[in-house]
């Protein structure tokens, strides 16, 4: 450690006025040296110091950003969690009135399971298919679109008015992870953000299919 005295200063001020002194790191001035500066009006830059308070104040900042991150990402994956479940709840639910309703369900689950799993992994997932009406065709399938129509006590009394309730609550759930998926990965800057998006939709807007199909729509309402 080098200290800088009053008099290495006298002599620094001999040959050329300073308005500033760079106080770099392994230098350190004596008490007479720093009061020298502080008479003539001198402003010491003490760069070691303000390092050691930026890294002080930044550190909580940074501790609350990375608490805030593991609650999102807790929050957000126990929410692929309850859809998860709720795919199955759904179709046991029709499986003694609809087995291929069910079973349409369950395929829909797994392409739902393959997306959970790719969120954890970032991996790559795979394209539902389309099978295209008049509302949903391969251009917009990947989109997020508005329902087919708005579901009302109307459906409630309609033979298959049980199923297509639990089908629309289904598709709430899923319709709920966007903003979710979009807090976190937004601010995180997930490059897989988008990729997990489009195939949520492709979920939602294959329920909008199934739904209309129930309700025993022949032409697509949207």
């Amino acid at each position: 450690m080098k200290f800088i005295t009053e008099g290495d200063l006298r002599d620094l001020l001999k040959k050329e006025p300073f308005t500033t002194y760079d106080l770099i790191p392994e230098v350190r001035l004596t008490p007479g040296a720093r009061q020298f500066l502080g008479d003539r009006g001198v402003k010491i830059l003490d760069k070691v110091s303000a390092s050691k308070e930026i890294t002080a104040e930044s550190k909580p900042a940074i501790e609350v950003r990375e608490c805030r991150n593991k609650w999102k990402n807790l929050q957000f994956h126990s929410r692929m969690k309850s859809i998860e479940v709720l795919f199955l709840l759904t179709a046991e639910d029709m499986l003694p009135r609809d087995v291929g309703l069910a079973h349409s369900v369950v395929k829909l689950n797994k392409q739902f399971s393959s997306i959970k799993k790719a969120v954890k992994s970032k991996g790559t997932i795979e394209n539902l298919s389309c099978k295209e009406c008049t509302g949903i065709n391969e251009t917009n399938f990947s989109e997020t679109l508005d329902d087919c129509f708005e579901i009302t006590e109307f459906h409630m009394q309609l033979d298959k008015g049980k199923d297509i309730l639990l089908l629309h609550r289904l598709r709430c759930a899923l319709q709920e992870i966007e903003p979710f998926a979009q807090e976190l990965y937004l601010e995180e800057k997930e490059e897989n953000y988008e990729e997990i998006n489009c195939k949520v939709n492709q979920l939602i807007n294959s329920l909008s299919q199934l739904i209309c199909s129930v309700a025993g729509g022949l032409k697509c309402q949207k």
